[in-house]
């Protein structure tokens, strides 16, 4: 796929403005999250990170969003230097052309054109990408993933994020939608989503998730630490009140992440038999809510799996790049589109 597909006509601005200042494997990669925008400076063959930023997302001020990620590259440029390109992801539906059509979580930003943005700011070539897609790059390219031509990478923040390496490639779909699995669909009498509709699995396996569920329970009469720490009120339960009362031993708490670790089995075990990978990677915060999360969700899948007993098991692994993989794979897809693996 050409960089005239992914993101409009690269030679807007000056496609080797960043090469000829210099350091021709220096990319900045942006990663626009629910909560903050992280940007690094890096080199996609090594992953090898020279300057980092954070900012806030403007939440209050979705029409400051492309400004906000503006100003970041911004100071990285200052930093260090022009780079020969740069990439974004964003979480959400964002097209071959680098425009967001849709993010359930981060509402009141929809038809931005990111890329075209950028590149009219800084005159040089961007590219933009779905965030989980970009961090599904980086972890086949430098983590959990190398190796696997086939691999499904699931992200868990406060929603789901997912991304499909098959053949080797990033599957990106007609639109450059594809890898959504956090909307599918498994309980239609569930938890209502962001995105609007009822029953998706991020519904249940995600940070939202972890809420609903102790809401399920003090539904029962239970989960009671739980609702104190979050000061007495249900809707207020987020998961780090679940993570706190673990902490403290508690065996509600236990519960709800037993609940947890089944809905996030049987969703993986869904994609395992959808799609037959190779290996699955988790990342995002909540795979260290406890130490034996992903070993429960291991032992869980094979049961959710079509001929489980008579397949190959499928590795579960816990992602490698940490919380900046989004921001690598940004710079590794900025790196692929317009320079080449």
């Amino acid at each position: 796929m050409s960089a005239v597909d992914r993101s409009g006509d690269p030679s807007t601005g000056s496609s080797t403005a960043g090469a000829s200042a210099g350091d021709a494997n220096r990319f900045i990669g942006i990663d626009l999250g629910g909560t903050k925008i992280m940007g690094v400076v890096v080199d996609p063959r090594t992953g090898e990170i020279a300057a980092r930023r954070k900012a806030p997302t403007p939440k209050d001020d979705p029409g400051r969003t492309a400004t906000a990620i503006g100003d970041v590259v911004a100071e990285l440029i200052e930093e260090s230097g022009p780079p020969v390109a740069i990439g974004v992801g964003v979480p959400g539906l964002v097209d071959h052309h680098g425009v967001l059509h849709y993010g359930p979580n981060v509402p009141g930003v929809l038809g931005l054109d990111i890329a075209g943005d950028l590149r009219g700011r800084f005159g040089m070539p961007v590219v933009a990408e779905n965030d989980a897609n970009n961090a599904a790059l980086a972890e086949h390219r430098l983590g959990a993933a190398k190796g696997h031509d086939h691999a499904v990478i699931i992200t868990q923040g406060t929603g789901i994020g997912g991304a499909l390496i098959i053949g080797g490639r990033l599957l990106r779909g007609a639109n450059g939608f594809a890898g959504e699995p956090g909307h599918m669909l498994v309980d239609a009498r569930g938890h209502v989503c962001a995105c609007g509709n009822t029953g998706c699995w991020e519904t249940v396996s995600s940070g939202a998730g972890l809420a609903n569920i102790s809401r399920e329970l003090v539904a029962e009469g239970r989960a009671v630490r739980i609702l104190e720490l979050a000061g007495g009120d249900a809707a207020l339960i987020r998961g780090e009140h679940v993570s706190a009362a673990m902490a403290e031993g508690d065996a509600d708490a236990a519960e709800v992440l037993d609940r947890f670790a089944g809905w996030v089995a049987e969703g993986i075990g869904s994609l395992i038999s959808l799609l037959d990978p190779g290996v699955v990677v988790l990342g995002g915060g909540l795979t260290v809510i406890n130490q034996h999360f992903i070993a429960d969700v291991r032992e869980r899948v094979g049961a959710t799996v079509v001929g489980g007993p008579y397949r190959p098991v499928v590795p579960i692994r816990a992602a490698q790049l940490g919380p900046e993989a989004g921001a690598i794979g940004a710079a590794i897809n900025a790196r692929d589109l317009f320079v080449g693996p």
